[in-house]
């Protein structure tokens, strides 16, 4: 499994706190640190089953002062995301098979049980 994972987020110190204590082989991945390439963010976003301004952070203050009242193309904002890795909600728990918004510890839980984990 793997988590893209942002340090500076409580959510996501939480989900990895959890995760750390149950799965042996967990990948974090710091995409603040080490950005996520365009590929990897369009297979992200097709495991969660979701649009990608649907994974967009609509209340940070980037979003709402450069990019609020733009319409974009999906491949555009995978590109912003990419260029704005504060934009991308998180944190995001990642299988070979799905993934999902892991902000609520319940989710979390949920996620590891049907995966099997």
């Amino acid at each position: 499994m793997k988590i893209y994972h942002n340090k500076r987020c409580s959510k996501s110190r939480k989900a990895l706190s959890m995760l750390d204590c149950t799965i042996s082989n967990l990948e974090i991945i710091d995409y603040i640190k080490n950005p996520i390439t365009f590929e990897q963010l369009k297979e992200v976003i097709h495991k969660l089953k979701i649009t990608p301004i649907e994974l967009v952070r609509k209340n940070e203050v980037v979003w709402k002062k450069n990019y609020k009242n733009i319409v974009f193309t999906n491949d555009e904002l995978i590109m912003l995301m990419i260029d704005n890795p504060k934009l991308i909600k998180r944190p995001i728990l990642v299988t070979d098979k799905k993934a999902i918004i892991g902000r609520l510890e319940e989710d979390v839980i949920e996620f590891i049980n049907q995966e099997g984990i």
